[in-house]
């Protein structure tokens, strides 16, 4: 089941919605401010959750008085960011892939919080990537492999989630690596900004999670 996440972040509307013409979900998940979006682009949520502390009021009114929206209000002091809730919920719900708009934006603590909360999933199993029109972004581990015909922009960028990410290899890149130890201090040069040469790239890894970020300017 694939479901949807509308967070408050930025959204490019022309992206989104060229992005959503071309995808089916079976479940949409409106996120606090995410619904303005939602509500101007005349997609309708089949779940609201929030505190609700940025999102119009009018909004927040009109969803909860709609049939068959299930709509869930929490107090913004709280121990979860909204996104996490969210990502929580498409999980109870039974998602096998999640993919998230909205989730980046001006506020890099809530970029941050959004990409550690993808860990959730990866837990169960469960694909999940935080899409804007510039990056897509995944948290990966053992191996994965990069169709260069279906990059997501030119660039590859590798950032440790974990404190260590080891032996780790790439092949099919520009710049080329072999049972390399990735540490999360001093490792940002060798692992940003790579970029595709052969038909595909193939990242390996025997032990920890990448932040997997594929870029175009």
């Amino acid at each position: 089941m694939r479901t949807l996440i509308v967070s408050g972040g930025r959204i490019e509307g022309g992206f989104a919605l060229s992005f959503l013409k071309k995808e089916a979900f079976d479940r949409i998940i409106g996120v606090d401010n995410g619904l303005r979006f939602l509500f101007d682009s005349g997609i309708t949520p089949t779940h609201v959750v929030g505190d609700f502390d940025t999102a119009a009021p009018e909004l927040v009114d009109y969803y909860r008085s709609q049939k068959g929206i299930e709509l869930r209000t929490f107090n913004p002091v709280k121990d979860s960011t909204d996104t996490q809730i969210a990502i929580e919920l498409a999980l109870e719900l039974g998602s096998t892939e999640i993919v998230i708009l909205g989730g980046t934006g001006s506020r890099i603590d809530h970029v941050l919080g959004n990409i550690q909360s993808m860990m959730l999933a990866k837990q169960k199993g469960v694909l999940c990537e935080l899409l804007d029109e510039h990056n897509r972004i995944r948290l990966i581990d053992g191996e994965t492999v990069i169709a260069k015909e279906e990059q997501y922009g030119n660039y590859v960028s590798l950032i440790p989630l974990t404190t260590e990410v080891t032996g780790v290899t790439l092949t099919g890149f520009k710049y080329p690596l072999r049972d390399h130890t990735f540490t999360s201090t001093g490792s940002a040069g060798l692992g940003v900004s790579n970029e595709i040469l052969a038909e595909e790239g193939r990242i390996q890894m025997k032990t920890g999670v990448f932040i997997l970020i594929e870029s175009r300017d």
